[in-house]
């Protein structure tokens, strides 16, 4: 999912990859926040599972200030964007059905579950390792947060985090 090469000056101060997502990882998220976390719907959800765990490996509670948080996908929400259509065409589209079907709501429960606030963006690639490479011209000092987050359908879910700094 994230290419290993990291780009030249930048090294890892934490890894954390759910290819797939384990059969609990729901729960285990919740016991980690104290709570089940509310209206995000299931991609935001992995996204947050995803960068809390790479954040717990690099020891850190919140995110640095200053630092970059970038989000890649191929299929964004897609779960969450079928059921709102799907409720749109039987004429009873739901708030946060649709809600849940945006990148800007998993960049906001990010901010708000790691303590962070700053420069976010959520990016539909198919070349993450361009990606990772661009997050890293535009990251400064505190550095970057980047993750690959993925639902195929709701059958596939896959998460892979890097924390990097430079250095």
């Amino acid at each position: 999912m994230i290419d290993p090469a990291l780009p030249p000056g930048w090294r890892a101060l934490a890894r954390f990859t759910a290819d797939p997502a384990p059969p609990a990882w729901r729960e285990a998220l919740a016991e980690r926040l104290g709570e089940r976390p509310r209206r995000i719907g299931l991609w935001a959800e992995l996204a947050l599972y995803g960068a809390r765990g790479c954040l717990d490996a690099a020891g850190e509670a919140t995110l640095a200030a200053g630092a970059c948080l970038r989000v890649a996908s191929t299929s964004g929400a897609r779960s969450a964007t079928h059921a709102a259509a799907a409720q749109a065409h039987a004429g009873v589209l739901m708030p946060f059905g649709f809600m849940q079907s945006q990148p800007s709501q998993m960049l906001a429960a990010l901010g708000q579950h790691l303590g962070w606030q700053g420069d976010a963006a959520f990016f539909a690639v198919r070349d993450t390792g361009l990606l990772l490479r661009m997050a890293c011209r535009e990251a400064g000092p505190a550095g970057l947060l980047f993750g690959v987050v993925e639902d195929e359908q709701g059958d596939v879910l896959r998460t892979a985090w890097l924390r990097l700094v430079p250095g």
